[in-house]
């Protein structure tokens, strides 16, 4: 096994808890799940299955996760992030145990391959697969960035390498869940654009720390640099189409026709629309604590002001 420790956050996942921690069994040593009140069985799945379970408020992602490197009594050499609806596969799990323990000191982070699994089939076009992330790293080489949304692992002193096999992100609610989620997303993902364009806000880390994965890495600067600066009306409809026909996602069928569309093309489109709502409603304020004041009113989120 793995000198490796897990942490899961949770809210309301009795659906999916005891499926995570499963697939992670053969490779932890340690796991944490970090729980926002659960009012569901959650904390009892997990506990009935051997994790350590600790409770913090919650505020956004990136603040939880925080929250939990530094306040889970975590003994392991390595570090995972995972989320509850996500699976790690056997031939994975095999990697890690096999690899992990093999790395030199020069290596600090760990990349996975994840692929999405929507309405019961592999998203595999569109640009969706492999989706490159940063997911294990050396204790005390990594940290997550202060965002809401799209936060990533940063880690230091070293380099990162990228691990082959099954990682499946695999959310087994509906529709009405997933739309709901998304419309939460928008508004954070909002918040985010904002805060780049006004400068009312950095992202939590220190020159001299990486992005682990590349290609995430160079997705944000191609959505900070252009993408967002282009109108929505033209950019949406642009980029479904560019991932739907360029990018092939018409092969993923009726499943990715749906996937496609709301994420790729009705989820962008409102992202846009909430960017517009709330800048027209702080155009005339200037000042950055007030900027973040008036957002914290008008969309309830928690931003430090």
């Amino acid at each position: 096994m793995a000198d490796l420790a897990v942490v899961i956050l949770t809210y309301n996942e009795e659906q999916h808890i005891l499926r995570a921690l499963e697939s992670v069994a053969s490779i932890a040593s340690e796991v944490f799940v970090v729980d926002s009140f659960s009012t569901d069985r959650t904390v009892e799945l997990a506990r009935g299955a051997g994790a350590t379970v600790l409770t913090n408020t919650f505020i956004n992602q990136a603040k939880q996760f925080q929250w939990a490197l530094e306040n889970a009594p975590i003994n392991a050499s390595w570090i995972m992030r995972l989320d509850a609806d996500e699976v790690i596969e056997p031939d994975l799990a095999a990697r890690i145990n096999e690899q992990l323990p093999k790395l030199g000191k020069d290596v600090v982070g760990v990349n996975l391959k994840r692929k999405h699994i929507f309405l019961g089939r592999w998203i595999r076009h569109g640009g969706r697969y492999p989706l490159i992330l940063l997911r294990i790293w050396r204790r005390g080489y990594g940290r997550v960035e202060d965002r809401w949304m799209d936060e990533h692992i940063f880690v230091w002193g070293g380099r990162t390498v990228t691990f082959d096999g099954g990682f499946a992100d695999h959310n087994l609610n509906d529709l009405t869940f997933f739309t709901d989620k998304h419309n939460r997303y928008a508004t954070r993902e909002a918040i985010e654009v904002i805060n780049y364009r006004r400068g009312t806000s950095t992202p939590g880390v220190s020159p001299g720390l990486q992005d682990g994965s590349s290609q995430a890495a160079i997705k944000r600067r191609l959505k900070e640099k252009f993408y967002n600066r282009i109108p929505y009306q033209i950019s949406t409809p642009a980029y479904f189409l560019y991932r739907y026909f360029v990018q092939l996602g018409f092969l993923d069928g009726k499943e990715g026709l749906v996937y496609h569309s709301l994420q790729g093309l009705w989820y962008r489109f409102l992202v846009g629309a909430k960017v517009d709502e709330l800048e027209n409603a702080i155009s005339g304020i200037k000042d950055p604590v007030a900027v973040n004041a008036a957002l914290r009113r008008l969309t309830g989120l928690a931003i430090d002001p």
